[in-house]
């Protein structure tokens, strides 16, 4: 493995070791070389991570090999690109072992989903980070599975403004103005959806999604205050448009997925998730 990576870092061009890239802590530049791959991007080449990290040439090798040889990443000689190596998800298996939450929620997620023949799904979230830890799916929803750990849209998805809602609202207004100076007019329509996701969570303790992220599903969510300082869990039922009847949405599956919340949340002996 060291050989090849070696003749392919010898045909990437690259300048020495200078710049901002190669500030900070390897520790720190590790895991940025980490967080380059996603479930849409499971398998990157060299020339990938150099442009997704601004890491130069001599350091992201060197770290690439260090990442390797500690069963975090792995290199395939024939496709010639890494992909995350089985040690990330020992790293992972203390985190899902402490969310108790799965254990409690699965069974009841997996009666709903069938009850409304749709997917119901269960987040994590700290900081500005949101991905998916459980999942049940009746067997006649067609939608995309989402690979465990793989990362939820905050702007999007009823889950992820559920969670913007959730959080203390310096976060989420920087959050909001990050948005608004990348895309002005996608900012303008987030913080008019936030702002109807803080009313529904107010009025109803749940919020909507109608094909924001794919036209043809709807969502309800409901966010949960984790034991844990700084962790939000997040609840949300998907389900096809052309299963729901006018108002079910509303009437229906957003009242269950509620009362799965709250009773999940008095089992986690959680504080009441509560909105002004």
């Amino acid at each position: 493995m060291k050989s090849k990576m070696k003749l392919e870092s010898q045909n990437i061009e690259g300048g020495p070791e200078t710049g901002t890239a190669g500030n900070g802590s390897a520790l720190a530049r590790g895991i940025h070389i980490l967080q380059a791959f996603s479930a849409s991007a499971p398998e990157l080449s060299a020339r990938e991570l150099m442009a997704a990290t601004g890491l130069p040439k001599p350091t992201l090798f060197r770290l690439v090999t260090t990442l390797c040889e500690a069963g975090l990443l792995r290199y395939d000689d024939v496709a010639g690109r890494f992909q995350p190596a089985p040690g990330l998800a020992r790293l992972a298996s203390p985190l899902l072992a402490r969310a108790h939450i799965r254990q409690l929620a699965f069974a009841p997620m997996q009666a709903l989903a069938d009850r409304m023949r749709a997917q119901v799904t269960l987040g994590l979230g700290a900081g500005m980070d949101l991905v998916f830890i459980e999942l049940a799916q009746a067997k006649e929803c067609e939608t995309v599975r989402p690979p465990m750990g793989s990362h939820i849209s905050l702007s999007r998805t009823a889950s992820g403004r559920a969670y913007l809602a959730t959080l203390p609202p310096e976060h989420c207004q920087r959050f909001l103005d990050a948005t608004h100076a990348g895309d002005p007019e996608h900012g303008a329509w987030l913080a008019d959806r936030l702002a109807e996701t803080q009313r529904d969570l107010a009025a109803r303790g749940f919020c909507l999604s109608h094909g924001d992220l794919h036209r043809q599903f709807e969502a309800v969510a409901v966010p949960v205050r984790s034991p844990t300082r700084d962790e939000i869990y997040v609840f949300a039922c998907t389900v096809p448009s052309y299963e729901l009847r006018p108002g079910q949405l509303l009437d229906e599956v957003g009242p269950r997925l509620l009362a799965l919340a709250r009773n999940i949340e008095a089992g986690l002996g959680s504080p009441a998730t509560t909105y002004a």
